[in-house]
């Protein structure tokens, strides 16, 4: 992504909704010094200025050398998805909320850009689950953050057999069965009361939610583990979701299999020691328990300072 080397192509990810004219009008001015042209997919050819040019959806991955999705973590995860393949470098940028994945906001994105194309910036990659549903492919089969299989009516219980590497260990019955990463331990398997892990750990956490009987605790499983779930006979019908997108729906006998890939993504990272401190802070408004003291390392050192020297001159009203 280096946009010295060669002419290369950028390729945009654009949130379907979220007004991120800006940040194109940024990525443009920063192309225009550099032998790069910026494409999107011809999708989004309404909501994007003339200067940039359209690909075909189905030519668009093998077109780009790098992409920028602009919007929040399920852009940034769609993006990854749509080059699972052929793993590209991937720049987010935060249109969206907390964002655990995008460390650039729309505002840093000019200063972002010129280190990108100084070739300033490390490689973070990130391992993805590959389901597959009795052998055959979902309709979405790869995700990054969860696989979950959830009620696809309002009563009932999913009630699954669990089995590792084609051994049986037990059973699951509860309102949801959540296949996690580490990046994706975050989400609904920290809200079900799972553990975060590490993002370089090779890992796979299973949780169960709201568990009525069987495994009652998450499992932490290896990347090598091959992690099945078959539908008992007394379960309600199955949705999966992968990536919070509608994959397939189960019934009893029916089985899913998921397995991790490493690396199969890559997240461009300016400073990890900053991001990492950032995720902290959002972690923190998940309930993550942290004192004060701990609360008060997270806050920038120059607003800190502000904040002490308007104490100590006694301006409070600022």
């Amino acid at each position: 992504m280096h946009v010295e080397d060669k002419v290369g192509t950028i390729g945009l990810v654009l949130h379907p909704r979220k007004p991120v004219a800006d940040s194109i009008a940024a990525i443009l001015a920063a192309a225009g010094d550099h032998p790069v042209r910026v494409v999107a997919r011809e999708r989004d050819r309404e909501r994007l200025p003339d200067a940039v040019g359209t690909v075909a959806d189905d030519a668009f991955v093998a077109d780009v050398d790098g992409l920028i999705a602009l919007g929040g973590d399920g852009t940034i995860l769609g993006a990854m998805r749509l080059v699972v393949d052929r793993p590209v470098p991937i720049l987010g940028v935060n249109h969206g909320n907390l964002g655990f994945l995008a460390e650039v906001s729309p505002p840093e994105l000019p200063a972002a850009l010129a280190r990108l194309a100084a070739g300033d910036f490390t490689i973070e990659r990130h391992a993805g689950l590959e389901a597959s549903a009795d052998g055959q492919a979902l309709a979405t089969g790869f995700g990054f953050n969860d696989v979950v299989l959830a009620r696809a009516v309002r009563t009932g219980a999913v009630s699954v057999d669990l089995a590792v590497n084609d051994v049986r260990y037990g059973y699951y019955k509860a309102d949801a069965v959540v296949v996690a990463t580490p990046t994706g331990s975050t989400a609904y398997n920290y809200a079900a009361g799972g553990p975060v892990l590490s993002p370089s750990s090779d890992a796979v956490v299973v949780t169960p939610v709201a568990p009525m009987a069987g495994i009652s605790r998450a499992v932490v499983l290896g990347a090598g583990d091959r992690v099945s779930l078959t539908v008992a006979p007394d379960s309600a019908p199955i949705a999966v979701d992968v990536d919070g997108t509608a994959a397939a729906t189960l019934g009893p006998g029916d089985r899913i299999t998921t397995t991790l890939r490493r690396a199969a993504a890559e997240i461009v990272r300016f400073s990890a020691a900053e991001h990492a401190s950032r995720s902290r802070v959002k972690l923190s408004l998940l309930d993550l328990p942290l004192r004060p003291d701990q609360l008060l390392e997270l806050i920038p050192p120059a607003v800190r300072q502000r904040a002490h020297d308007a104490l100590t001159s006694g301006d409070t009203e600022r």
